[in-house]
């Protein structure tokens, strides 16, 4: 595995080192004691896989607030997704800020997303599989939500005029209606 440091303090991508031959490939996607020893979370109870049929279907803004918050590690395993994070720590000089990247199944890279970001992903081909590992277990009473489309974040969305939105994402409130 590789890792290179996002733009936002504490989110990785996380690349495959491929070993090739005739057959294909074998590639290690995970290790806990590498994720131990770059001190990040390798502790994953819950681990949950989406599908989405359609191609620009938007699933997010999604976080968990404390004592719940989650760290995530997100890979897409079946087509392509534009996948992006949000930082909403109190203290951190990136709050606010977005970051997005393509994950596909192809590219094999993961997001490695820690706990006090908002994140979500738009799916940029028909069926696609997103896998994630998550640090808590889901808990309904501290799932929390930003709408995708807020302007003051300004995601620069790829397929805009595509956008598919399920009804509790499409009411989800803004950013400035959450934390101001």
């Amino acid at each position: 595995m590789n890792f290179t440091e996002t733009p936002l303090e504490g989110s990785w991508l996380i690349g495959l080192d491929r070993h090739a031959d005739e057959r294909g490939y074998f590639a290690r996607i995970y290790c806990e004691e590498t994720f131990s020893k770059r001190l990040l979370v390798s502790h994953w109870p819950q681990i949950n896989l989406s599908q989405s049929l359609r191609r620009g279907t938007v699933r997010g803004m999604h976080f968990q607030l404390e004592p719940h918050a989650e760290t995530k590690l997100v890979r897409c395993v079946r087509g392509a997704i534009f996948d992006v994070i949000v930082d909403l720590r109190r203290d951190s000089p990136t709050r606010h800020r977005w970051f997005g990247t393509e994950l596909t199944a192809a590219n094999g890279q993961a997001l490695y997303i820690p706990s006090g970001f908002a994140h979500g992903f738009q799916c940029l081909e028909e069926d696609c599989g997103v896998l994630y590992h998550m640090s808590e277990p889901y808990e309904p009473t501290a799932a929390k939500g930003l709408r995708w489309d807020d302007p003051d974040l300004g995601i620069s969305w790829p397929l805009p005029d595509l956008a598919r939105v399920g009804p509790r994402d499409a009411s989800l409130p803004t950013l400035r209606d959450t934390f101001e």
